[in-house]
């Protein structure tokens, strides 16, 4: 299996890292491939089963590795980048590809734990996400836009944009990151999370943010981020009918985003990796797996969660379950 990197950050150089210590997996870093003169570069080597995206921009790489029947595994988050990069669900099918969008720490571990949540109810009603901390450079640039852009929330069965920075609502985290004001921002775990569950009344998400974190975020940042940034936590409420019954359940991660995203992206490439090989050895393009398996999707609705939120603890990411008591 010949699996590619893009992008030599915070995420990308740790993706390269734990892919060249697993055994029977080829990796190599890619071109970028959004122009020509890509292309003869890539010829040059061994073409990659799936390539993983670590780097800003990556609508147009997408395309590129899709094009020539190249899976695709991206940790982009931001609203817009998202929304383009489903859109390209059309071109990885034709290609006979897979697009997974938003494996990374929030969208990624955040969608699974959405999944684990669901798993759980009858009836989902609703489901909030919201998320605290930075990974890169790039990580924490878009995290900073994020909150100055209009957010998609799902109502009722319509699409609702919100205000970035409306919405307070303080949010209790995983230690060691505590209680934190959360706001509304242009995230884009409702898309995703929508296009799993749309009968649910109400998806939103929300970020943690400071006072200061609101009146800038029209503006480019102020000082240069980290190369990385401190401990993160993602935290996903789920709220429905279990056994008849209203029921709420609350799941939690906390880790060094970069960490987990870089953790969730391994983790993800090598199992669509394996999906891949699974489909050329069945010799057939019309299979339940392969409509199963190719095209763009978030991860919500692609996999079972608990194994690869069992993969993804054992690089040291931790999670919770919010579980109260009467007194």
């Amino acid at each position: 299996m010949h699996i590619g990197v893009v992008g030599m950050g915070a995420v990308g150089a740790r993706v390269f890292r734990y892919l060249r210590s697993r055994e029977g997996v080829v990796t190599s870093e890619m071109p970028g491939g959004h122009r020509r003169h890509m292309l003869p570069q890539l010829r040059k080597k061994t073409p990659a089963d799936v390539v993983v995206l670590a780097k800003p921009q990556q609508v147009s790489s997408a395309a590129f590795y899709l094009s020539r029947g190249i899976s695709v595994v991206s940790v982009a988050g931001g609203l817009s980048e998202v929304e383009n990069l489903l859109a390209l669900n059309s071109l990885a099918r034709q290609n006979g590809a897979t697009l997974v969008v938003g494996a990374a720490f929030s969208p990624g571990i955040s969608c699974l734990l959405a999944a684990k949540a669901v798993a759980e109810f009858q009836l989902v009603e609703e489901i909030h996400v919201a998320r605290a901390g930075t990974g890169g450079r790039a990580c924490a640039r878009s995290y900073h836009r994020a909150l100055g852009q209009r957010g998609k929330e799902w109502l009722e069965g319509e699409w609702f944009m919100r205000a970035g920075g409306s919405g307070r609502e303080l949010c209790w985290f995983p230690d060691p990151v505590g209680p934190q004001d959360c706001y509304r921002a242009g995230l884009s775990e409702p898309l995703l999370l929508q296009a799993t569950y749309p009968k649910a009344r109400r998806i939103g998400a929300r970020r943690a943010a400071r006072r200061q974190d609101r009146f800038t975020a029209h503006l480019p940042m102020l000082t240069p981020p980290p190369a990385e940034g401190g401990v993160g936590a993602v935290r996903v409420e789920v709220r429905g009918r279990k056994d008849g019954q209203p029921t709420q359940i609350v799941l939690g991660a906390a880790s060094r985003p970069a960490i987990a995203a870089a953790a969730l992206a391994t983790e993800v490439a090598i199992l669509v990796g394996e999906q891949i090989a699974g489909l050329k050895n069945e010799g057939s393009g019309d299979s339940k797996s392969s409509d199963t398996a190719l095209g763009a999707t978030g991860l919500a609705g692609l996999v079972d969660p608990s194994p690869l939120l069992r993969a993804v603890r054992s690089y040291g990411v931790t999670f919770w379950k919010y579980e109260g008591a009467d007194f």
